[in-house]
Order: structure tokens, then sequence, then C-alpha cells
């Protein structure tokens, strides 16, 4: 049996026929900007490497507080190339948030959430958040010292939410204090709501990319642009760029090992100069920027709602843009980006050196 039979014999039974087809017409339009259409498929690459990851890691990790270092430590030390999966996982979670990162900065300067891409931007911005919390509550899973009290930190700013501070915080540490109840509580969010969140959110994003094509910057938007098929012209060069990834994640993770670290201890007390993981970083520089009182309100909690409000703002942003909607150049909207990206930017670099 031939592979076009077997093909056959699987259209003839899954209805594939609408599929192939989509992927048959489906063009990528090439100008000086296309570069950055290839983040979005590096994004899902290295999403999928965390899953294949982070799967195995799941067949040896104790999710309690009396066994979760020990059993990374097992990882680590006794299982065959385990040091190396932790590795990659860790390095590939770190780099996946940089994609991400770049994809929808790229897509935000190019105005690709105009009319009538705004569920699609709502989608990615949903994405980004959960990425981000894949990240916060991954980094206490190892039970080490630096991940407890960078925990204790990160939900002591949550606690500052006006109205729903305490409530937020005791969900998030299943208690008043960072304990086993905490790891345990991450772990669940870690390996079934968020994942479950994504996947939903993942496949409505990808359904509508496909269903609107890849958007163009508006100053290209009806002129005749060369266009590349996606398949097999377009994939193959993703190919090549996920391959390039899996080598520098494997480089990454033979040269630089993910360290475990010491054992979390509540009782000790927190290292001097603690620091968030760096996607948190330039949030965390603004807030130790900002006095502890500023007038009769505390300065935390201006910096907290000012992010919540900035959150809001980066999630609305298909309806405040106007001009982009009724297809007008919106050149405040680009300042802003760019304003935007070079202050986390700035701000991060400031974290580390400081």
């Amino acid at each position: 049996m031939n592979m076009s039979t077997i093909a056959d014999w699987v259209n003839d039974r899954a209805g594939l026929a609408p599929l192939k087809e989509l992927a048959q017409k489906k063009e990528v339009p090439l100008h000086r900007h296309s570069l950055w259409y290839y983040f979005g498929g590096m994004t899902l690459f290295l999403f999928f490497i965390q899953v294949g990851t982070g799967i195995l890691l799941l067949l040896y990790y104790r999710p309690s507080a009396e066994n979760a270092f020990e059993s990374v430590q097992f990882i680590m030390t006794e299982v065959q190339f385990g040091w190396l999966i932790r590795s990659i996982h860790s390095w590939s979670a770190n780099l996946m948030i940089a994609t991400m990162f770049i994809h929808m900065f790229s897509a935000f300067l190019m105005k690709a959430y105009r009319p009538p891409r705004e569920f699609t931007w709502i989608s990615g911005s949903l994405l980004l958040v959960i990425v981000l919390a894949f990240g916060f509550s991954g980094y206490l899973l190892p039970w080490n010292k630096l991940a407890f009290f960078a925990t204790k930190v990160g939900t002591d700013i949550a606690g500052v939410v006006p109205g729903i501070g305490d409530f937020l915080l005791r969900f998030l540490r299943g208690g008043d204090e960072v304990t086993g109840a905490t790891l345990t509580r991450f772990f669940g969010f870690h390996v079934a709501v968020l994942p479950a969140l994504i996947t939903a959110i993942l496949f409505i994003h990808l359904l509508l990319v496909q269903r609107q094509g890849m958007s163009v910057p508006p100053s290209l938007e009806g002129k005749a642009l060369k266009k590349m098929k996606f398949v097999p012209n377009f994939l193959l060069r993703d190919l090549m760029g996920w391959l390039i990834a899996l080598g520098a994640l494997a480089a990454l993770s033979a040269i630089f090992p993910w360290e475990l670290g010491e054992k979390a201890d509540p009782f000790a007390s927190a290292p001097a100069g603690i620091k968030p993981e760096w996607f948190f970083m330039f949030m965390f520089q603004t807030l130790k920027f900002i006095p502890a009182k500023i007038g009769p309100i505390d300065g935390e909690v201006l910096g907290v709602l000012a992010f919540g409000a900035g959150g809001l703002f980066w999630f609305l942003v298909p309806f405040l843009d106007r001009k982009t909607a009724q297809g007008k150049p919106s050149r405040g909207f680009t300042v802003i980006g760019i304003i935007l990206l070079v202050y986390i930017v700035g701000m991060t670099i400031i974290g580390y050196t400081q």
C-alpha cells in the first residue's frame, strides 16, 4: 500500500479534503516586514517543546513541599538525560516568552489589530497573559530558595490590589503564607488549568488567523504584493527556523544547564538582592522607583493600578485606535508602542545592573 492510498483511506474517513484545500490556497504576503511573521510559528514550536518536555518531567516530579526539591534533584542526577530535559524545558520557556513579546510588538507596530482582526488581537493578548502565568507558576515548582522568596514577593504584590487583594493573595497561596499548599496549587495551575485555557484560546487564535490571513502594514493595504505559498515554501522556512531554535536550545542547555539551587526554607531569611524572572523585571523595577507614599495613597498600590490600566489599554487597542480602523495614519499609537518597548527593555536592563 503506497502513501497515496493511505492518504485517500484516511481522507475518506476523516474528511480532511477542506484542510488540504485550505493549505494549498494559503499564501503569505512578501514585503520588507515579512520576517516578523516567523515569530508566531516560532512561539508555537517552543510551546510544543514545553508540552513534550513538561510531560517527561511530570513522570518523576512530586508536587509536595517534602518531595518537590528532591524529585527535581533525582531528575537531574539519576534519570538518564533528565538534566538535559529540565534545562531544555526551562530555556524553551524563556525563549517562548521572548518570541511571544516580539510577536506581539511586531503585530502592534504593523497595526495588525485593525478590523477585522480585533478578536485575533484579544486572543493573542490573552495568550500572552497565560504564558506569563505559566512562567510564574512554573518558577515555584522546583521548591528552591530563590523561587520560594520570589513567589512570596510576587504574591505580596497581588495582595495590594484594592478591593480584591486579600482574596487574590489567599487564592494564589492557598492560605496566608507561601507553603506546601501554595506549591500544590501552583502545580495544579501549571499542569491542568493553564494548559486547558491555552489550548482553547490557541485554537481560537489559529482559527482566526487562518480565516483572515496574514495582516500587512496599513501602508501596503490594497497594493499588489508578491505572495509565497504557505505550503511548502513558507512552511519549509518555518521548519528551518525551528531546527535552528532546537540547536540553540540544545547548546544553551549543555553549556548553561539550569541550576537547582538550595531547597526552600520558610524559616530562613530572604536572600539579598532577590529579583524576579526577567519578564517581570520591568514591573518589579518600576515599583522600586515609586515612592512609598504618594499623597494619602501607597506608592505600590498606585503602581499596581497603573499596570492594570496599562494591561486594559493593551487589550482595548483595536477599539481605541480609531484612525487605524478608518484606514488613516496613526503615528500616536506607533509612538506609544515604541515608548513602551523602550521602557520595558530599559527597566529590565536597569533591574539587572543595579
